[in-house]
């Protein structure tokens, strides 16, 4: 494939695609700390509590305070995965406006169907120098 990337772009293009990465490592880690939120097993003690709290307004109260951070958590964690996917959406169009693709944290060119050819935007044969 002969095609060659802008010159002009350059600055850009690196600084983006470290953006990228960085932000695809931190939508990873968000991911994560969301399953784990979610895998969280605290609102089960929460429900026992509740069976207790027939009896006393402790147990309420603790039962509150369980589901409380149990939802709590679920929903941070959502929000900050939530935000670093959109993140990585608007570079995924920036990159898409410049005719560049991503497939994992591999850079290629949009009309590259079989992705034979992989991009590095730091080496400078990559780049257009007239």
């Amino acid at each position: 494939m002969s095609q060659l990337l802008s010159a002009e772009d350059k600055f850009d293009i690196q600084q983006n695609f470290r953006r990228y990465m960085r932000l695809k490592e931190s939508h990873e880690s968000s991911m994560d700390a969301f399953k784990n939120a979610k895998a969280n097993r605290i609102w089960i003690v929460g429900l026992i509590l509740l069976v207790f709290a027939l009896a006393s307004d402790f147990f309420l109260g603790a039962a509150a305070g369980l589901f409380g951070v149990y939802f709590y958590n679920v929903v941070i964690s959502w929000l900050d995965a939530n935000s670093s996917d959109e993140s990585l959406e608007e570079l995924d169009r920036w990159f898409l406006s410049k005719s560049l693709k991503f497939e994992g944290r591999i850079l290629y060119f949009s009309a590259d169907d079989l992705l034979e050819n992989p991009l590095d935007p730091f080496n400078e044969a990559c780049y257009n120098v007239a």
